[in-house]
């Protein structure tokens, strides 16, 4: 496995795979990478001739300084995980390598049409012009047959699927179920800031949603919003910023579960943690 730091050596490595006519399939990732994360690279790697995976934490996508500082980086754990499930290339560029000046401190401008406004969105302003921003730019630079995406990050995938749409990019988008550890807590890379009573405290977030989908069955959509707030509220060491459940596609806030899916973002300490759970 070959780690690449730089643009044009990314392109030069690009145009020999073209050359090559090898499928090529992109993950990009921030780092810090978990069994989620190892899912789609392994998915990656069956499906495609060759695999690349980013490795960099995006400042753009950040509104939160000390977020961005204590986001956990560890590039040589990274890839020795990645040789091991038989990624062929590691891109891991500084933010300087990846932005001019103008590009950092500029804000990316993307018609969103509405999906930019709703729960992460509306909690973390400019947060997903920075997604579209860098992964957009990795498109451009990998040129990739297939991408990979989990569904943890429900609202950044259809934010992907209409970015890939409105710029017009060649690539299939893949959606990758949510990993789970054995206690039902969501796989993130933010797990690593949990204390062990923290993450005993976490699994509580699975839980209930896993619960919703029953009480669901005989209630309103609002009343298993208000249900699964109270909940999780009622737990010491988690508060709720937000539940909504929304219709997958749209994102727009439903009045029946046909096509809807719960999201929650949940403190648990300092930690801010998502988690996403399917109704239909």
């Amino acid at each position: 496995m070959q780690i690449i730091k730089t643009i044009a050596e990314l392109r030069q490595t690009v145009a020999a795979c073209k050359r090559q006519a090898k499928t090529i399939g992109l993950v990009p990732t921030m780092g810090a990478l978990h069994e989620g994360h190892a899912s789609l690279i392994r998915r990656c790697v069956s499906e495609n001739g060759v695999t690349f995976v980013s490795v960099f934490v995006n400042p753009t996508q950040f509104n939160n300084k000390e977020d961005l500082a204590n986001y956990p980086r560890d590039l040589m754990r990274d890839a020795e995980l990645l040789s091991n499930i038989g990624a062929d290339f590691v891109f891991a560029p500084t933010p300087e390598e990846m932005y001019t000046p103008e590009e950092m401190n500029r804000p990316f401008e993307f018609d969103f049409a509405g999906l930019d406004q709703v729960m992460e969105g509306k909690m973390r302003p400019g947060h997903f012009n920075g997604v579209v921003q860098v992964v957009s730019k990795l498109f451009r630079l990998v040129e990739p047959d297939r991408a990979y995406f989990g569904e943890k990050d429900f609202q950044q995938l259809a934010i992907i699927r209409r970015m890939v749409d409105v710029l017009h990019f060649d690539v299939q988008i893949v959606g990758c179920p949510i990993v789970r550890a054995e206690s039902g807590l969501a796989l993130s890379s933010r797990n690593e800031r949990l204390s062990d009573a923290e993450k005993t405290t976490a699994v509580n977030i699975s839980r209930v949603l896993f619960a919703s989908t029953d009480y669901a069955k005989t209630h309103s959509v609002d009343q298993t919003v208000q249900w699964v707030t109270d909940e999780l509220n009622a737990i010491d060491g988690l508060e709720v910023e937000y539940y909504e459940i929304v219709d997958q596609t749209t994102l727009q806030p439903v009045t029946d579960f046909a096509h809807a899916i719960g999201c929650v973002t949940v403190y648990c300490g300092p930690v801010r943690l998502i988690d996403n759970i399917k109704y239909a």
